[in-house]
């Protein structure tokens, strides 16, 4: 393997530089991680030029390619390309913090909303959930199942999650030896930018990510934190962490598909209820930025009973960074190994396979627990379904989608 020395002349910009326009996209990219890559393109390269288009889309295919949330991998990059280690995190910080701080909010709001406007509200949301869930699955599976086979690992991970609804960790190892079989064929990609990662810098960001998923689990069992519990045996913040870190380590294909890892993790364990999850992940549409802000609202409806605001923000952090961090430490690995896998066809095979398995996976979970969560009548249906099509053939923007369904939903209430 080719270590990628580090790049004297990377660092051009300042942290603040890189924190203000990070935060300018954080408030105003609509739409999910392809939507953000569209806005990234345009800020970074055409108006900036921090980058060439060539660099940008070698980023881009190394963070579409890894486990965690693609448009925030590929920010941070970026960031580090510009000023930086100071520059990656002022590059997440920027991205992040608005809509995290906006879903915090709505965590707080949420526990007081009672009555039938607040239900039919509630209600709302996961409605948006169904539309915006099956737009992902039918964008994902048309540029990630382009062929019989990817089609046909996707269907069977598909069914094989629908008939044991804890099997994720199998479909994607059955994605990953079905790529290897059967998609050896794809084409390579192009290279990366050289970034200051060298080899001994991708082995220690595994390092830590192998430490932590290993360590904090074992930490939880051991009730370190036994004063933080709440609901029970292992119900801490950290057993809370190391769920968080669990999922953002298998989450490949964006946040669309965290959606089944954390609900089978939090909600038949009793860490929340279904309809409180699917309530946030539907609020989660309306926000700019990453979906994977979406913990900073898990981390605050989960807190124990009668804890105060101070607390509430306490959990929501940890859940935030909790999720994001497994991404982070792999983006940084896989500079240091793209060229290898960028050009390896049974690696290129096999993520492939994973990607597909992805689909699968995302299609179960738009069975259940999303559809089967959110529409009981024939009128829940209907607006669901009216939400997928104006978001996937009049490509209206996901705010205003979010806005029709809550009152559609009140009004059919």
């Amino acid at each position: 393997m080719t270590e990628l020395s580090p790049l004297p002349t990377a660092k051009t910009g300042t942290i603040h530089e890189v924190f203000a326009v990070a935060l300018g996209l954080g408030l105003t990219s609509f739409g999910g991680p392809i939507a953000h890559i569209g806005y990234f393109e345009r800020v970074y390269v055409r108006e900036r030029a921090w980058l060439s288009a060539e660099e940008f889309t070698g980023l881009v295919a190394l963070c579409q390619m890894i486990p965690g949330p693609a448009s925030s991998q590929l920010g941070a990059l970026i960031g580090l390309r510009r000023a930086g280690w100071g520059g990656a995190l002022a590059a997440w910080l920027g991205f992040t913090l608005p809509s995290a701080l906006l879903m915090f909010g709505f965590a707080l709001l949420a526990s007081a909303l009672h009555g039938p406007v607040a239900t039919a509200v509630l209600h709302g949301l996961k409605l948006v959930a169904v539309a915006v869930v099956a737009q992902a699955v039918w964008s994902m599976a048309r540029t990630l199942c382009p062929d019989a086979a990817r089609m046909a690992i996707a269907l069977g991970c598909a069914m094989l999650v629908v008939l044991a609804p804890h099997g994720q960790l199998v479909a994607l190892v059955i994605g990953l030896v079905g790529g290897i079989v059967l998609c050896r064929s794809i084409a390579a990609r192009g290279g990366v930018p050289r970034l200051p990662v060298g080899r001994l810098g991708g082995l220690g960001a595994l390092g830590l990510l192998l430490i932590l998923l290993v360590g904090l689990p074992l930490l939880a069992r051991l009730q370190v934190l036994g004063r933080l519990q709440v609901l029970g045996e292992g119900h801490s913040l950290i057993g809370m962490a190391a769920i968080f870190m669990r999922a953002g380590a298998l989450v490949f294909g964006g946040g669309h598909v965290v959606l089944p890892l954390l609900r089978n993790a939090l909600v038949p364990t009793g860490w929340l209820p279904d309809d409180v999850f699917l309530a946030g992940y539907g609020a989660a549409q309306a926000m700019p930025g990453p979906l994977f802000t979406f913990a900073a609202y898990l981390g605050a409806v989960m807190v124990p009973h009668g804890a105060g605001p101070g607390v509430a923000a306490l959990w929501s952090a940890v859940a935030l960074v909790a999720l994001f961090t497994p991404g982070a430490l792999i983006a940084v690995a896989g500079v240091a190994v793209w060229n290898w896998v960028g050009h390896h066809r049974l690696a290129r095979g096999g993520l492939a396979g994973i990607n597909a398995a992805v689909v699968g996976i995302l299609g179960a979970a738009l069975y259940d627990p999303v559809w089967t969560g959110a529409v009981t009548r024939v009128i829940d249906a209907a607006i669901a379904l009216a939400g997928f099509v104006l978001l996937q053939r009049w490509r209206v923007p996901p705010i205003a989608v979010v806005g029709l369904t809550v009152v559609a939903s009140v009004i059919a209430r």
